[in-house]
């Protein structure tokens, strides 16, 4: 087994490169479901999940991706049901085989794919929500209502006050 600093650095490295490209961390850290701190969590992930392989020996996929879901749950209030747990944790074991055996040019290649890959990773970030655009619409019709005198109210009846202050507008039967 190796288990020299630089090789113990090198396996770190690749799961630095497999969270960080993982889209579903990516998009947690991105839009803030970790808080302020998200990409500090992030981080601690990485030295977290390296830790996970070096104190279990012999790791199953489920456990890995077991381990990963309940992170992604505990940390950034995440659900991972994109079908990515599986393949993240197969190149978490893949890497973690590859440093075991002492593969270490195999290891830092299957990194310099990774990092390739997460150049070419584009930001995501979310439409406008539907409240976002109500909000506008009715700012603009409170503005609209505010000049008052222009806008003709037909055959309504007189709005009524409330006892909680607010005016109700029925229509006219």
């Amino acid at each position: 087994m190796a288990a020299s600093a630089a090789s113990r650095e090198l396996f770190t490295e690749g799961v630095r490169v497999v969270l960080h490209t993982w889209p579903v961390l990516q998009i947690a850290v991105d839009n803030g479901f970790g808080g302020v701190y998200g990409q500090q969590k992030a981080d601690w992930m990485v030295d977290v999940v390296q830790q996970y392989f070096h104190d279990n020996a012999d790791l199953q996929q489920c456990e890995v991706e077991d381990f990963l879901a309940e992170l992604m749950d505990q940390e950034f209030d995440t659900v991972v049901d994109d079908g990515s747990l599986p393949q993240v944790s197969v190149s978490l074991l893949q890497l973690f085989s590859q440093w075991q055996q002492g593969a270490l040019q195999q290891l830092q290649h299957t990194i310099n794919t990774l990092t390739q890959k997460k150049s070419q990773r584009t930001k995501v970030t979310a439409p406008p929500t539907e409240s976002d655009e109500d909000s506008e619409e009715e700012t603009q019709m409170m503005e609209c209502g505010a000049s008052g005198s222009s806008v003709s109210r037909g055959n309504l009846p007189p709005p009524q006050d409330e006892e909680d202050g607010w005016t109700v507008v029925r229509k006219k039967k």
